[in-house]
């Protein structure tokens, strides 16, 4: 008999006690640590014959020169979006956990993608039947004999079918639903998430079977369970965007074998997930007449350039504190940024509500929108509509210096493959304009763009 261990875990951030105490000293959380009863087993082993004997591999050292990476091609997802984020598609033996809030469409993606597949599949649910998994492929409308579809929740019972049917690839929804018999605690605790986890990167490991698990999502936005389990996996990738809108977002937020800049759009139709292959025609609203508070901006998305949109309104403030808002956009930048206005334009901002948004629902953190963003303000503040055809690349100091950014001759190609007549970047940047058709304009201080935009 295994001897029964209790142990305390903190159900915020995964920090271990040996006994109980009111406040996380990890994450200064209060009454977040619950008991959990840990049971030892004699093995976890994911590999049991029936008569319960089981087979270990010894792994030995070797020289780097005398491994052989040669055969490990990735898998090819067959999808233009998820194959970008990854860096190229699935790597043998690679472990992805993919988190998003509910609703927002994770299973459906991976369903879709296990149905284009031409390897064998194996789609592990503890959430719906395997009834309501056919209802949502028939929604999908993909027809294929390569996915094989299993509810359970037990590892065991997992790897037993595993090792029946052999597939190429497995999807596990979601990592909160497994439990294992090797220890004593339900399902979505810390310590079965991290046993759950464990043996599926052994299993992973040894096989070289790519693995991808959902997780579940705290109200904070972060991956539930405990934060060792995004250092366990070799890919965390984040499925976002707003339930108004119709767009998502597949980011990577760590990549073992890949960049963590690129950036994947998806429109969620009745019939699934559509992969969208030019974002920046959404991003940017088509309008009949001029409005003043708008203004285009050329960001750039790991090697991917976007045309987004910025809105303004600046309008006076009703209440004696002026309100201060941002969509898409960090709300610190957005203070300083009117902070340069006020000192070094002269604008008097100070006691004016600013609401700021980006259109399409996304979130962007490039501080090459910072030009695109003043511009979009002052149009608002002094109604006067920028040309529908003007695009801004540049980053603003807190001296009211236009600073140059990075990769300028991709964004200055997108704007010019979009249409866009006239691009203000900074004159610091070095720019080639042979064989240019779009005029770039070059500043240097904030004054000289007002000078360009309003005269």
């Amino acid at each position: 008999m295994a001897k029964t261990k209790t142990v305390f875990f903190c159900q915020n951030c995964g920090a271990q006690y040996a006994k109980w105490q009111g406040q996380c000293t990890s994450c200064k959380e209060w009454n977040t640590i619950a008991e959990e009863v840990v049971q030892k087993a004699s093995t976890n082993d994911w590999k049991e014959t029936g008569s319960g004997s089981k087979t270990n591999r010894v792994s030995k050292p070797l020289k780097i020169s005398e491994i052989d990476t040669s055969h490990e091609a990735r898998y090819n997802t067959d999808d233009t979006e998820l194959n970008l984020v990854l860096g190229g598609g699935l790597v043998p033996g690679s472990l992805t956990l993919l988190g998003g809030e509910p609703g927002i469409g994770k299973s459906t993606l991976l369903l879709q993608i296990s149905l284009k597949l031409p390897y064998k599949t194996l789609y592990v649910s503890g959430e719906e039947s395997q009834k309501q998994i056919k209802m949502r492929a028939e929604r999908i409308h993909s027809k294929t004999d390569n996915c094989l579809v299993l509810t359970e929740t037990k590892t065991q019972n997992i790897f037993r079918q595993i090792e029946a049917t052999e597939p190429d690839i497995v999807i596990i929804d979601s990592i909160q639903t497994l439990h294992s018999d090797y220890i004593e605690s339900s399902a979505g605790s810390i310590s079965q998430i991290r046993e759950c986890t464990t043996e599926l990167i052994k299993f992973a490991k040894e096989t070289a079977t790519p693995v991808i698990l959902i997780g579940h999502i705290t109200k904070d936005g972060n991956i539930a369970g405990p934060k060792i389990l995004e250092h366990m996996v070799d890919t965390v990738l984040q499925f976002e965007g707003d339930r108004n809108h119709v767009y998502r977002i597949l980011r990577a937020l760590k990549n073992r074998f890949g960049s963590t800049s690129e950036l994947g759009i998806y429109e969620m139709l009745g019939s699934g997930l559509k992969e969208v292959s030019n974002p920046s025609e959404i991003l940017i609203s088509k309008k009949e007449e001029e409005l003043s508070g708008t203004a285009i901006a050329a960001t750039v998305e790991g090697m991917r350039p976007l045309m987004i949109e910025i809105q303004a309104l600046v309008s006076t403030a009703v209440y004696g504190t002026p309100q201060r808002s941002a969509t898409g956009y960090n709300l610190k930048r957005l203070n300083m940024i009117l902070a340069v206005l006020e000192k070094r334009a002269g604008f008097r901002l100070g006691a004016k509500d600013v609401f700021l948004n980006i259109t399409g629902g996304i979130s962007v953190d490039d501080p090459a929108i910072d030009l695109a963003v003043v511009a979009a303000i002052l149009s608002s503040n002094e109604d006067i509509p920028i040309a529908k055809d003007y695009c801004f690349a540049a980053e603003v100091g807190l001296a009211g210096e236009i600073r140059p950014i990075n990769k300028v001759e991709q964004r200055i190609q997108e704007a010019e493959k979009l249409g866009f007549a006239t691009v203000f970047v900074s004159k610091y940047n070095k720019i080639s304009q042979k064989n240019s058709r779009i005029n770039i304009q070059l500043v240097a201080k904030i004054e000289d763009v007002i000078e360009h935009l309003f005269g």
